[in-house]
């Protein structure tokens, strides 16, 4: 309790705000895709491959655009390019509300969906400038989690969807998007004592360092295999259990509800306990949760399973943020993005894997299988990476 108070009295409370607000209407608009996916596929006639490709271009659309926007905003302000992201957003809700009724200019328009996905790059650093060392987890975690608008998703989209047809949905889209525009303007403000990286060396530096590509690693899984899984788990209900598309999507939404809202508290109980002491235990569950998937048992087993799944998962998201800017404090905006760009692309391949080992084996096993056995080879090397830091300390 005292932490939580001494949290508030530090930092700039309307930022946070404004910057979770940003992140959660954007992240509703990225995997837009996932939760009317249903519907798209019965007008389009789409194969277990071009489902799973719809589902992750916007994904992958993010994780290509991170990095430049995480740049800008280290240069020109993370206010300035977050506005200038939601401008940008809309032009793809407008196409898809429209114009779209084909599946290339699905793959286009998800693409452009990716821009809602790079206010990741934008929205935590904003944040987390304003907070010290010892609140860096929570503040992280807060603005993180608006992953929570993948609920906002998966809850209205296939009931619009049912109601006016799959294109009203990006249509729809439009009015949380104005709103958290407006609300943006008003309520962030930069930090202007923040450091920023200013040289090209620096940036080069970070890369270089192989923790960096550990934590892309392990970020690919955790946030990857979120929203990787959010996009895709309403066509594997639909398709493996034949349930309806509503049903799928609330399906969805219980599992994602979950794991959206524990990720502060991943990065409260990372300052607390050791950011990867506490993802070592929580890439333990999400292997064991996944593995128990993959034997494809009755509906309401499968389901709690990704429930627990998708929990370890976001919680995991907040724990491996605490991490970032304790190590990399200067950085913290070109990390962001660079690892948040992993996170995209672990979220790409997710549910291609799981789309390409249905049409290869008829089965949804052996994806969920695969990916299991990934999240156990990023234990070992956390294990490795917690005794190097263990070293270098010792010898510091």
């Amino acid at each position: 309790m005292n932490r939580l108070k001494a949290f508030f009295k530090t930092g700039n409370t309307p930022t946070l705000f404004a910057s979770f607000l940003y992140f959660d209407i954007s992240f509703m608009i990225w995997v837009i895709l996932g939760p009317t996916g249903t519907f798209i596929v019965e007008d389009l006639g789409l194969t277990a491959f071009q489902k799973g490709m719809m589902v992750g271009i916007p994904v992958l659309g993010g994780a290509l655009l991170r990095i430049p926007m995480g740049l800008l905003a280290d240069h020109f302000g993370g206010k300035r390019m977050g506005m200038i992201g939601m401008i940008l957003t809309m032009i793809p809700l407008f196409w898809g509300w429209l114009l779209a009724d084909s599946l290339p200019q699905i793959y286009a328009l998800g693409f452009l969906l990716g821009i809602g996905g790079a206010s990741f790059a934008v929205a935590l650093p904003l944040a987390s400038r304003w907070y010290p060392k010892e609140h860096q987890g929570l503040a992280m975690g807060i603005a993180g989690a608006g992953n929570s608008g993948t609920v906002l998703a998966t809850l209205f989209g296939p009931r619009i969807a049912e109601a006016y047809g799959w294109q009203s949905v990006f249509g729809f889209a439009l009015i949380p998007l104005v709103i958290a525009f407006i609300v943006f303007v008003i309520f962030a403000k930069e930090n202007t004592s923040a450091v920023r990286p200013t040289k090209a060396s620096e940036y080069m530096q970070v890369i270089q360092h192989k923790h960096t590509w550990l934590f892309s690693f392990f970020y690919s899984l955790s946030f990857g295999g979120f929203v990787g899984l959010t996009s895709y788990l309403t066509i594997f209900f639909y398709d493996q259990y034949g349930v309806s598309k509503v049903t799928a999507g609330d399906f969805v939404t219980i599992c994602v509800f979950a794991g959206s809202f524990v990720r502060p508290i991943g990065g409260f109980l990372a300052d607390k306990y050791g950011g990867l002491r506490l993802l070592i235990f929580l890439f333990g569950g999400a292997m064991i949760t996944l593995f128990i998937v993959g034997l494809l048992l009755p509906v309401y087993i499968s389901l709690s399973m990704l429930f627990f799944t998708l929990i370890f998962l976001g919680t995991a998201n907040g724990a491996l943020f605490q991490v970032i800017p304790v190590q990399f404090p200067k950085e913290v905006g070109l990390l962001t993005g660079f690892v948040g760009a992993a996170g995209g692309v672990g979220g790409f391949f997710l549910p291609n894997i799981l789309g390409i080992f249905k049409e290869w084996t008829g089965s949804y096993a052996y994806g969920f299988w695969w990916v299991a056995a990934t999240i156990f080879i990023a234990i070992l090397f956390m294990i490795y990476m917690q005794r190097d830091l263990k070293n270098r300390e010792s010898h510091s």
